[in-house]
């Protein structure tokens, strides 16, 4: 155990680990490791952020995805999913209700939908952020061209997460259909960095085909790409798809790798993801605990909440409404921390 916390104290003080360590670190997962990274995860950022949590107003434009990857409730293959698309007069609409409840950054995350052109996308971004120039406009909407990201990001967009979902080229193509590629995933992130947008990969805990030495490599990653978003959350099956009997992933040890990607990059701006508070009511709290500092409550019409079931039972209401931000504010208190009505951006 004496080895194990002295691993800790390394990381906590280079950074970097080689894969054989991130593996050890892994394997030595117990209730007093995770206790002991914990604390030296929040103290390091807290030298970073203090005692605030950012918040993102979530838009969730739509369920429609020409991918079919094994995992995804909205996959191309799911006959069951209700489909939806927002029109760009109601994702500004949900951009000028979050403003008003004090939002200052919006997330546009949907499936990879064809009718989301760039020409779209820009006109929708420029409005955007001619509105509301002290917001912060993230999009998550899958792997596109260079050329398209660059058009995103000359017409204002602030921040692209994408995340990487695996390091292991194999673990990869047991996720997703053949064609798609970790190649070509890790060179859109790459891509992303290079034109300038601040990037946010990561990955699924305790998906289908997981291993200590495939999370290795994903640390691995982390700390070699430095990204400025990374967001993990625990694998949880959807009835609709070829996982849908796999069992979910732990809370707790997402809480413990939380813990470990704060200590390798202090400043990551690091979500305690909605499947965090899906699978326990105080998982997002825990995650808070564990290092985690930006929550994103959902902006998206209540009338498509529901629609938008990346997994069974994913939380779209109650405390997950953006609409109810005091209830997440007094949550937030109650474990010592506050709600921060900005832009959240990095701090390097």
């Amino acid at each position: 155990m004496n080895n194990i916390f002295s691993l800790i104290d390394k990381l906590e003080r280079e950074h970097s680990l080689s894969l054989n360590e991130y593996e050890a670190l892994i394997s030595s997962y117990t209730d007093e490791t995770a206790g002991y990274i914990a604390e030296k995860a929040v103290a390091a950022r807290k030298a970073v952020y203090d005692d605030s949590v950012y918040i993102r107003g979530l838009i969730e434009v739509s369920n429609i995805c020409k991918n079919d990857c094994l995992y995804c409730g909205i996959r191309r293959s799911n006959r069951e999913c209700e489909r939806y698309r927002l029109t760009p007069e109601q994702i500004l609409q949900c951009c000028r209700e979050g403003y008003e409840l004090g939002f200052r950054t919006f997330v546009m995350q949907g499936g990879e939908d064809a009718y989301f052109t760039d020409e779209r996308l820009c006109t929708l971004i420029s409005d955007i952020k001619s509105a509301y120039p002290d917001c912060a406009v993230t999009l998550s909407l899958g792997e596109r061209s260079r050329e398209s990201y660059q058009r995103l990001f000359d017409a204002g967009a602030d921040r692209y997460l994408l995340r990487h979902e695996t390091a292991d080229e194999l673990h990869y193509s047991k996720l997703h259909p053949q064609e798609l590629t970790l190649t070509n995933r890790i060179g859109c992130l790459r891509e992303l960095k290079d034109i300038g947008f601040q990037v946010g990969c990561g990955f699924m805990v305790g998906s289908p085909f997981q291993t200590n030495e495939t999370i290795a490599k994903d640390l691995k990653f982390i700390e070699e790409f430095k990204p400025d978003m990374c967001g993990i959350g625990p694998f949880i099956p959807h009835r609709d798809t070829p996982f849908r009997d796999h069992p979910a992933g732990s809370v707790d040890f997402t809480c413990y790798l939380l813990s470990i990607i704060r200590l390798i990059h202090p400043p990551v701006l690091l979500p305690a993801t909605t499947a965090l508070g899906t699978l326990e009511p105080n998982g997002r709290e825990k995650g808070i605990l564990a290092g985690a500092n930006v929550v994103m409550p959902n902006l998206s019409p209540s009338d498509v909440r529901g629609k938008y079931e990346l997994y069974n039972n994913k939380l779209s209401s109650g405390g997950e409404s953006a609409q109810r931000i005091k209830e997440l504010s007094d949550r937030m208190e109650s474990i010592g921390y506050k709600i921060a009505m900005t832009r959240g951006d990095i701090k390097l």
